[in-house]
């Protein structure tokens, strides 16, 4: 087994465009996301390691919020999960895999977390 590096925001909220119901389409409604991304890491991490050997956490909260496509309405999360694992591998080549959890806190009751957990593998050459 080889080393891995996971990087984590968890549970950050951002509104989405997304739904299918008619009360949830033409607004965004709140999602609380939590975003992994595996990276393989560096042979060894020292005190003065620079931020190059690893990855900037904000790059995957930026994934989920600024960079999903202003004014497009997603009818499901999975929709939006893949859009953000896309972008991450898109963003940077060392990204080996992604998470992302979503919650839909506009129809959660009682404290419920409602919503999905995509994990997607970066796609091999030849692979479709």
């Amino acid at each position: 087994m080889s080393d891995s590096l996971i990087l984590e925001v968890a549970e950050f909220e951002h509104d989405v465009l997304t739904g299918i119901y008619s009360e949830e389409t033409g607004r965004p409604q709140p999602l609380r996301f939590t975003i992994s991304a595996r990276l393989k890491p560096a042979p060894h991490y020292g005190p003065d390691t620079p931020l190059k050997a690893s990855k900037n956490y904000m790059d995957l909260k930026f994934a989920a919020s600024e960079a999903l496509p202003p004014g497009v309405h997603f009818k499901l999360i999975e929709a939006v999960a893949d859009q953000v694992c896309e972008t991450l591998f898109v963003q940077d080549a060392r990204i080996e895999a992604v998470t992302v959890k979503i919650v839909k806190l506009a129809i959660s009751e009682k404290d419920e977390r409602i919503g999905i957990t995509l994990h997607r593998e970066r796609p091999r050459d030849g692979d479709s």
